[in-house]
């Protein structure tokens, strides 16, 4: 074998300029596969990255909230959430894994400016800011995504964040400033609507239908309060409350139909207003683990855990509660997989065109080869060979320079917006960081030049002697 591969790099020399045309086909193909692999890896850790630090990895549910929850958070609330919080985390085999544990509320309501007599639809959350601001320090990939902090402070539970779309409806820009927030030309004074005027009853009143947590009704808003805005929800018992928030900041959330409905705020304060004097619960409990490999066990554990303590709870994983990340991964590995196909047909039709080319200028040698005793096996195998020395020697140039290409990319600073994105991220190529993809476009663009020599190397291999000897 050591002759074959040493006669078959020899004839691979013979014709240079047509070789190294053919190993920069190779090379290119390698090329193309390791850099934009390389690109779609980075984007699969960027989108999981933002998603740990904003959902974590995995949320526990009240059975049935995912399908039924939406509609009637209050009614899905986790009772007695802390004490389920605390057996997650004293649990010997779940403690190792956790980085955060905290709780969240969804909510949903009316929000309303009644100084400017308008009013708009929202959705909120309510969260622990201070375990956000940890959660969101994540960064197990080195992806280096940036996801803006709130701002907002457990110690202060009557602040919230808007979105920047909502701030614009409710006329909050000249008070919030902002990108992308004007304030609306100035109009007429208009007598207020019907649906303004129960709003601003019921969040000025003295007490709600239900009341707030401590019975005294509707605080007031903070001495000071620049932008000021009250939020109307049904109770879990269905009756209406409304609570004054102080709007610190106007955030833009990537999506327009995020954008004009958001409200985040501390979970006290979504407390109050979703339950009044009642328990307060949480809609969910957000894991974040030390590294998304824990993943599988953890889920596994939880599921055991709450079986075991006879927990009507369900465990959710980040990819399980948005499709969307699924979807992108799905449509960047069918585009990979498009390029590197596409890769390695041009590959595999210019070897092709090399071996054809060579059997025939070769013809004469062949036949005498032939002669001399060489077997048809050892004729095969040795154009085989010059088609692996061809791929092998192609495909680690590709590779090596698309190493060097990614290290100066990675190292050159530039930035892009992805979708959903508010804020540009760096520009990467994990190319170095992708054993499997090295191995892959290597091994993938060797083999096919090797499959790519199988027709002429047979063709080579039945050639008769007395016919090849005649050849001119």
């Amino acid at each position: 074998m050591a002759q074959i591969l040493d006669l078959a790099t020899r004839n691979v020399w013979r014709n240079r300029r047509r070789s190294l045309t053919t190993m920069v086909a190779v090379a290119v193909g390698a090329l193309s596969i390791v850099l934009f692999g390389g690109f779609v890896a980075n984007i699969f850790v960027g989108i999981e990255t933002t998603m740990v630090k904003t959902a974590g990895h995995i949320h526990v549910y009240r059975n049935g909230y995912f399908l039924f929850g939406s509609g009637d958070p209050s009614g899905y609330g986790i009772a007695r959430y802390r004490d389920v919080m605390r057996l997650i985390e004293q649990d010997a085999e779940m403690k190792p894994m956790l980085e955060v544990v905290t709780p969240r509320l969804q909510l949903s309501g009316i929000a309303g400016n009644f100084a400017e007599n308008v009013s708009k639809t929202f959705l909120g959350v309510g969260l622990v800011p201070s375990d956000r601001e940890r959660m969101i320090a994540w960064d197990a990939y080195k992806a280096l995504v940036p996801v803006p902090s709130y701002g907002l402070d457990d110690a202060r539970p009557e602040e919230a964040v808007v979105g920047v779309g909502m701030a614009r409806m409710l006329h909050l820009c000249r008070a919030l400033g902002g990108k992308n927030c004007p304030t609306p030309p100035a109009k007429a004074v208009a007598a207020q609507t019907q649906e303004g005027a129960a709003l601003a009853a019921l969040a000025t009143a003295e007490g709600t239908a239900e009341g707030t947590a401590d019975g005294k009704g509707a605080e007031q808003a903070p001495a000071g309060a620049t932008a000021r805005i009250d939020l109307l929800a049904a109770t879990a018992s269905g009756a209406p409350n409304a609570v004054p928030v102080t709007v610190i900041a106007a955030k833009s959330m990537g999506a327009k139909p995020l954008d004009e409905s958001f409200v985040v705020m501390p979970i006290a304060q979504a407390q109050r207003l979703v339950y009044g004097r009642g328990e307060p619960r949480a809609t969910a409990i957000v894991l974040q683990l030390k590294s998304t490999s824990m993943l599988p066990a953890a889920r596994a554990r939880l599921e055991a855990l709450f079986k075991s303590e006879g927990l009507d709870l369900e465990v959710l994983d980040f990819a399980q509660l948005d499709p969307w990340y699924n979807q992108v991964r799905g449509m960047f590995t069918a585009i990979f997989g498009f390029i590197a196909a596409l890769m390695a047909v041009i590959v595999l039709f210019t070897v092709v065109n090399t071996m054809s080319m060579a059997v025939v200028e070769r013809t004469r040698e062949i036949g005498t080869l032939r002669a001399l005793g060489m077997r048809r096996g050892a004729i095969r195998r040795l154009f085989l060979a010059e088609g692996a020395v061809l791929g092998l020697i192609g495909a680690s140039l590709g590779v090596g320079l698309a190493l060097l290409l990614a290290w100066l990319v990675n190292g050159s600073g530039m930035t892009w917006t992805p979708p959903n994105n508010v804020e540009p991220v760096p520009l990467l190529v994990r190319a170095a960081g992708s054993p499997s993809l090295l191995a892959l476009a290597w091994a993938g663009l060797a083999a096919v030049a090797v499959l790519s020599s199988l027709f002429p190397a047979n063709r080579a291999a039945r050639l008769e002697i007395v016919e090849a000897l005649r050849h001119a």
